[in-house]
């Protein structure tokens, strides 16, 4: 056993990635390394999210990178949840759509979704961000949840996946019309990794590798 002040993000999204390191800034003591550097199939990751609730999603993510890589791992699964639309698209958020020539991923997404949206409907919605640390097969977990609405014309170009149609409740801004300091103060994500590092200090967790 080493002791270890790294952790390794559990995506192949490097926007996530980038704002995690934003987040973790708050923890100086701390590093991140990027699975996509260290992992051969990381791009195989989404073949492990077949579970129905976000934390069993995240959870699976954490080992598969652990068993790779044998560092503590942090793994996140996060979804837009629309109430017209029961809840959809939740756990599928990164994949809702189908693959569209000429569009990104994050925008086929976004088009798809409003697609199935009336105009004069309410937008009520919310994001939901579970995390899953993996130390030595100790798993803590935690969640963030940020409610709001959404736009019909998608605003801004800062963020990533479905930013640019989410208002958060009280803002007139979409995220992705916020600075990264405004956005990383009420995130879903933040919130989550915040509490993540109180159960960290809470329960004395040591980071430690093989």
């Amino acid at each position: 056993m080493k002791l270890s002040n790294q952790i390794v993000i559990a995506t192949s999204n490097r926007g996530k990635f980038e704002e995690f390191e934003v987040l973790f800034s708050k923890y100086p003591e701390l590093s991140l390394l990027n699975a996509a550097d260290l992992v051969t199939n990381i791009d195989k990751l989404g073949l492990v999210e077949k579970h129905d609730i976000y934390m069993d999603n995240a959870i699976e993510k954490a080992r598969f990178v652990s068993k790779a890589c044998h560092y503590p791992v942090l793994a996140d699964d996060s979804g837009l949840e629309v109430d017209l639309l029961g809840g959809r698209p939740g756990v599928r958020s990164a994949r809702f759509a189908p693959p569209t020539p000429g569009k990104t991923q994050d925008q086929a997404n976004i088009d798809y979704l409003l697609s199935q949206l009336k105009s004069d409907s309410p937008t009520t919605a919310r994001f939901v961000c579970n995390l899953a640390l993996l130390v030595e097969g100790i798993v803590i977990q935690s969640a963030g949840v940020l409610e709001g609405e959404l736009s019909y014309t998608p605003r801004g170009n800062n963020g990533f996946g479905y930013d640019p149609i989410f208002v958060p409740k009280g803002s007139t801004k979409t995220l992705a019309e916020m600075s990264d300091a405004e956005k990383n103060s009420i995130s879903h994500r933040a919130r989550a990794v915040h509490e993540l590092m109180e159960q960290v200090r809470n329960l004395s967790i040591v980071l430690a590798r093989p």
